[in-house]
């Protein structure tokens, strides 16, 4: 009988019905997968510190990735990577030729005369056959994937500026032998061997990195040397390094006294040592930062160094190790000229910051503006979401900017399920 068909549309509601949970009941399974990452709320996203606020909470950050370059901050301000330049898709994790890199691949990215705003087609692992060799105004963005620079040499940032570097994790990192190397579109030259740093700074400034994870190189995590200057570190995990920050190589390297870094909301973890960081002649300002660990001091330096700590969490560990600082057996008549302060500092477990120099710094001081401090209490928040695990999930909006050739594809997890059935629905309507 015509009476006991059935309408496509009641049965495609009652399905749909049972197959789509409530936004109630899925925001709240999404907030309990990792707090570590973002907490949710009713309203949407949390973002604790300044830098995070400026890009992280906006849904359609895939749309608008070039938006992290307005958002550092400290003496790094203003660096703003390859925003003025086009989106390349890393798609190749290979790097087999150091002179004549193969398109799609990160070293033929670096390299090239343009600004450009690197992403990352996939998760994946890149094993840099000898250290990479950055070219001006580049970003690195490894939002959306898992990016992973691992069981080769690291990044070399030599006499460029306007660098940002965000999202990756950097481990397990070697020196290599060096050899041929393009080092710039129109030069290649004989390399010597690498130091295996994961990121080498010299003679470079504009410098921003920002959410990366860090552990286990050959020699330093990060080294900022040879006059290199305007640098912010922010956001990052370092853990399982003996000597991880160098900021300044030498005492024979006076130039270094422009160097200007700023160290704020990282996390200093698991398995660290020391030189977190050791300065040399520079001015460093370490703001909220969380020291959890350390096995023979954190911060140190020499020749002059000023040192500003203001509002971080310093938790001593057990034993005889107590102290924050270093200064490298130099005698007291010398190191007590060297301004090295502590400010609204949290110090736990028996830590303790032995302070120096001139407690009216900031009357005198005439650099660019500082982060203001958080209170010290404040800075497990702050830094909740460091490091490379972003939780920022790969949509439809990025593939736009793939290359020609790519299959592009839809993610029903990105659509509005309501939308989808109203749209089925409809569609229905007019075949029945």
């Amino acid at each position: 009988m015509e009476g006991t068909r059935c309408n496509p549309v009641v049965v495609l509601y009652f399905i749909l019905a049972a197959i789509i949970p409530s936004s109630s009941t899925s925001m709240s399974q999404i907030a309990a997968v990792d707090r570590r990452l973002v907490d949710k709320k009713k309203n949407g996203c949390v973002a604790y510190n300044a830098i995070d606020k400026c890009w992280r909470c906006d849904p359609n950050w895939a749309k608008n990735r070039k938006r992290l370059a307005d958002c550092a901050k400290g003496f790094g301000h203003g660096t703003y990577g390859g925003k003025l330049g086009r989106i390349y898709v890393v798609n190749d994790c290979s790097d087999n030729d150091m002179v004549n890199p193969k398109p799609g691949t990160l070293r033929h990215a670096v390299l090239l005369p343009e600004p450009l705003w690197i992403i990352f087609s996939g998760t994946m692992n890149i094993k840099l056959r000898q250290e990479l060799i950055f070219t001006c105004d580049k970003t690195i963005d490894g939002r959306g994937f898992e990016v992973h620079i691992s069981g080769g040499a690291g990044f070399m940032l030599q006499f460029v500026r306007n660098i940002i570097i965000h999202g990756v994790h950097m481990y397990d990192i070697v020196e290599k032998s060096g050899g041929m190397i393009r080092s710039e579109p129109d030069h290649v030259g004989i390399r010597g061997k690498s130091d295996g740093d994961a990121i080498s700074i010299f003679k470079s400034s504009q410098i921003w990195v920002d959410h990366c994870s860090f552990a286990n190189s050959y020699d330093g995590l990060i080294d900022i040397v040879a006059a290199s200057t305007n640098i912010t570190i922010s956001n990052c995990h370092f853990v399982k390094h003996d000597k991880a920050l160098l900021f300044g190589a030498s005492a024979e390297m006076p130039e270094d006294k422009i160097m200007k870094v700023t160290l704020a909301y990282n996390h200093f973890g698991k398995g660290l040592t020391q030189r977190l960081p050791a300065v040399r002649f520079g001015f460093v300002h370490v703001v909220n930062n969380d020291y959890t660990q350390w096995k023979s001091y954190a911060i140190g330096g020499g020749d002059g160094a000023t040192i500003i700590s203001q509002g971080n969490r310093f938790i001593a560990p057990d034993g005889a190790c107590k102290e924050v600082t270093n200064r490298r057996q130099v005698p007291e008549s010398v190191w007590r000229k060297w301004t090295w302060r502590s400010e609204g500092d949290l110090l736990l477990n028996g830590a303790y910051f032995r302070e120096s120099g001139n407690p009216h710094w900031a009357k005198t001081y005439k650099g660019p503006p500082l982060i203001p401090a958080q209170p010290a209490e404040s800075v497990a928040k702050l830094t909740k979401s460091v490091g490379a695990y972003l939780g920022c999930k790969q949509v439809s909006n990025d593939r736009a900017s793939t290359p020609a050739t790519g299959i592009a594809t839809i993610d029903f997890g990105d659509l509005n399920t309501e939308a989808i059935f109203l749209f089925v629905s409809a569609w229905l309507l007019m075949k029945v």
